[in-house]
């Protein structure tokens, strides 16, 4: 494998000789669009022969070792929890990303005396007045929710049928941070309404990052501007909510995934 350029195809040509329906032709369409531009295809072939000519070979699964011809088929719906959290985070950060335009991030009134704030009269403004408003922040609490139950549940999956052992332990590791920061994720995006139920969440947040020996009054003045809640707490959660997670959970993500890729699909052991 090399990266000198290849002879120029008549890629167009090449599909019509091939008999293809309008998702393969459309998909394959936009793969060559993107390959002639990035080289995807190039360097995603010139990773899995470096992987390759390193020996790092996958160890037989129960299924290979034992030519049991695929009999754990009872496992198959659980592999697709995995999937089914990347579909719900994508539906999450797009419906968030709409809901952004509405959003108000601002403590102006007294939720402590139980007056609502600036922040919950946006929240209430884009359920009542915003054309689809409440359809759009269904779709993003319980896409949240569901995305939550799913990498629990893929987590459980991959314990129970030792997906976690060598040569994966990394990509363990990793799906470890990822569900910490979902279940972040899922609280600061909790916070942001700043209701009743959100100011007294916040207030177990600051109180948790006390009760963490060394580092905790540290940790409740970067997560929460101090000890008290005001403006200060529910800009941070707005910044790491909208700014700082979806970023970092992206690239985990991207990383996570590339590593399933390159490794395969554990079976169960």
């Amino acid at each position: 494998m090399s990266l000198k350029k290849q002879d120029d195809m008549d890629h167009n040509a090449w599909l019509k000789s091939q008999d293809l329906t309008a998702i393969e032709t459309a998909f394959l369409t936009a793969l060559i669009w993107l390959d002639k531009r990035l080289r995807i295809v190039d360097y995603l072939e010139l990773l899995e022969t470096m992987y390759y000519r390193a020996n790092l070979q996958m160890p037989k699964s129960h299924t290979e070792q034992y030519d049991l011809d695929n009999k754990f088929w009872y496992w198959y719906p659980l592999y697709s929890l995995g999937s089914l959290s990347i579909i719900a985070y994508l539906l999450a950060a797009v419906s968030g990303a709409m809901l952004g335009f509405y959003y108000a991030p601002s403590t102006a009134g007294a939720v402590a005396q139980g007056d609502p704030t600036a922040a919950y009269d946006s929240m209430v403004m884009i359920m009542k007045d915003i054309q689809f408003g409440f359809m759009l922040r269904s779709i993003h609490r319980w896409s949240a929710q569901f995305m939550v139950a799913a990498v629990f549940l893929h987590m459980l999956r991959v314990y129970f049928t030792g997906a976690y052992k060598e040569p994966r332990e990394v990509n363990w590791v990793l799906g470890v941070v990822l569900i910490a920061l979902t279940l972040f994720f899922g609280f600061s995006g909790y916070v942001l309404p700043w209701k009743q139920l959100s100011f007294w969440a916040a207030q177990i947040g600051v109180e948790l990052a006390l009760a963490t020996p060394i580092i905790g009054e540290w940790a409740a003045q970067l997560l929460f501007g101090g000890f008290t809640l005001g403006q200060a707490t529910l800009v941070r959660m707005y910044i790491l909510h909208v700014f700082v997670l979806p970023f970092v959970v992206t690239a985990l993500i991207a990383i996570h995934v590339g590593i399933v890729w390159v490794q395969g699909i554990a079976e169960p052991h």
